[in-house]
């Protein structure tokens, strides 16, 4: 006999660092970009600055989506804010900030989008990072309606976060799919996997569910396997294609 599902109040589209290739990802532009474009939830990457502040940022270091150099974890939340974090996507968004944690979650709630909140830790802050997540979107998000999904690559964080906040949803990023998946998404209590979206066929799919998880899928660019994947049954979709993978109305 197949396990229940748990509960999913999620969206099946999910805009990839927030608006995608469309705006400076990780940034109040993206998140402004995926709403433009119909999204009704964001992922996005969040770690902690020098003076442990949860910003938000995808790579270790800033020099690729700013016009600073060298490791997040050696800045301060100052010296983060004042970089450009937009002039490397395109002209028109020169001056992007890198935000807090915090201002997206009033932006989100304002508008009534979902998140998938990944932890990103820095090298070598994995458990406190995943605490600190856990802690803040427990409070940030305790009115709303539906949670944040909270999922990482690193299995030392989502422990954490499971100390620090065991009610919250959690998912478990993954770059290949071990022998063993479903003793991880027990031990951190998991409602999810979160795969490459090329490891995904059919049997995957019957395969979690039958196992009472839900399966979501990175990063789907292409429309026609976006609606493959969808048909499929698979539960969400993470892409950069906001203009050209359309949210379901």
């Amino acid at each position: 006999m197949d396990t229940p599902l748990p509960a999913w109040p999620y969206p099946r589209l999910i805009a990839h660092r927030g608006g995608g290739k469309l705006a400076p990802e990780n940034t109040m532009a993206a998140m402004r970009a995926g709403a433009g474009h119909g999204y009704r939830m964001f992922e996005y990457d969040v770690k902690l600055s020098k003076d442990n502040a949860l910003i938000l940022l995808h790579d270790d270091d800033v020099d690729r989506t700013t016009d600073g150099h060298g490791p997040a974890s050696g800045m301060t939340y100052a010296e983060l804010a004042a970089l450009d974090a937009g002039a490397w996507h395109s002209p028109a968004y020169a001056g992007a900030r890198i935000p807090k944690l915090e201002e997206v979650a009033r932006y989100t709630i304002e508008q009534g989008i979902a998140s998938n909140v990944e932890i990103k830790p820095c090298p070598g802050r994995d458990s406190e990072t995943g605490t600190a997540v856990a802690l803040a979107v427990r409070e940030l998000w305790r009115d709303a309606a539906v949670p944040p999904l909270l999922s990482s690559f690193s299995e030392v964080a989502l422990a954490a976060a499971h100390v620090a906040a065991p009610q919250l949803p959690r998912g478990l990023l993954v770059e290949q799919i071990p022998m063993d998946w479903r003793d991880r998404l027990v031990q951190h209590d998991c409602i999810a996997l979160n795969v490459n979206q090329k490891d995904v066929t059919p049997e995957l799919v019957k395969m979690v569910h039958a196992a009472g998880y839900r399966l979501t899928a990175w990063t789907v660019n292409d429309p026609a396997r976006a609606r493959q994947l969808l048909d499929w049954g698979v539960d969400g979709i993470f892409t950069d294609e906001l203009a050209a993978i359309r949210p379901d109305a």
